[in-house]
Formats: C-alpha cells, sequence, structure tokens
C-alpha cells in the first residue's frame, strides 16, 4: 500500500495530519492512527502496523487488527491510501 502522491504526513504531539496538497483538505490522526499511516508509507504491512500497536499501547491484538483495517479501509475508500 501507499500513500496518493500529493498527500502529505505531519506528526504533531497529538499524533498527526494528512494534508491533500492539491485541494487543501486534511484529517487529523491519532496516536495510533498515525503509526498505522507511517507504516504503510513505509511499505510495510497492516500486520506490521498491529505489531507496533500493541508493543506500544495496552490493547488486545484483536482490537488492534480491527481497528487497523477499519482505517486502512476508510483511507482507501477516501483515496488516500492505494491498495
Amino acid at each position: 500500500m501507499k500513500l496518493r502522491k500529493g498527500i502529505a504526513v505531519t506528526t504533531t504531539e497529538y499524533g498527526g495530519v494528512l494534508l491533500d496538497e492539491k485541494d487543501g483538505s486534511y484529517w487529523q490522526l491519532n496516536d495510533t492512527s498515525i503509526i498505522v499511516v507511517e507504516t504503510l508509507a513505509a511499505g510495510r504491512t497492516p500486520e506490521a502496523a498491529v505489531e507496533r500497536i500493541v508493543a506500544e499501547f495496552d490493547v488486545e491484538r484483536a482490537e488492534a487488527e480491527a481497528d487497523v483495517a477499519q482505517l486502512t479501509q476508510q483511507l482507501v475508500e477516501a483515496k488516500i491510501l492505494r491498495p
């Protein structure tokens, strides 16, 4: 998976922001969402994002897997992430 061309990722103290440089729209991301985006943008798998989340936060693997799958699907539907 890859971020669509023209999408910038910036981390903040609250998580991160995705900015569509073409139309100026943006999305705020929490701490776990930015992990997912950064992991996928680096060419790694959703499973790698799950591993990072489980290692860094007090969350059950099944919940992390469901959250990563949901966010990944939302990003694909919004045409931010390309499969």
